[in-house]
């Protein structure tokens, strides 16, 4: 009768925690608008608990050194039309595994993102998303620990937090 007693307070135990875990996390769509800094572009953004880490559309990346570090030039065009041009330092090259097709590399930045009230500076890979619908796919590494994803709704929050004055490079 004691086990008895022990596994049913054990396993309240666990319940309580990933309940008061789950309740402190912000529930967003699978779909979101997301702010880019710097730029403070906003583009619309895929939540992808499939995807590891972050994409943003690049369909024309131009590679030049600065000193001895190699960095990337790209064009960012969001919905509204509004134009950005990025120049980030190249962090590393991802080999990307895709089904049924060979590996893809794809440089690597920092980019701070925002999604509702949640910002995060994280590596995102660069790649033509132009076939696709969104802009930009959130990966698992920026929705750990912060957000949870409904996926019946889509659009529930605005970005809202302040950029910040510079990123590091």
């Amino acid at each position: 009768m004691k086990r008895y007693f022990l596994h049913i307070g054990l396993i309240s135990v666990f319940v309580f925690s990933a309940l008061s875990n789950a309740e402190s996390k912000d529930v967003v769509g699978w779909i979101e608008k997301v702010r880019i800094c710097p730029g403070n572009v906003v583009v619309h953004a895929k939540l992808d608990t499939g995807a590891d880490n972050c994409s943003l559309n690049a369909p024309h990346i131009e590679f030049f050194h600065r000193g001895n570090d190699t960095w990337v030039r790209f064009d960012l065009t969001n919905r509204e039309g509004k134009t950005v041009t990025f120049e980030r330092k190249m962090v590393r090259i991802a080999k990307i595994k895709r089904k049924g097709a060979k590996c893809q590399e794809r440089p690597v930045i920092l980019l701070g993102i925002c999604i509702g009230s949640v910002y995060k500076e994280v590596e995102v890979n660069l790649v033509d998303r132009s076939p696709y619908k969104y802009q930009m796919l959130i990966g698992r590494k920026f929705l750990k620990g912060d957000l949870l994803i409904d996926s019946s709704v889509k659009y529930t929050v605005e970005p809202q937090c302040k950029e910040p004055r510079r990123i590091s490079e």
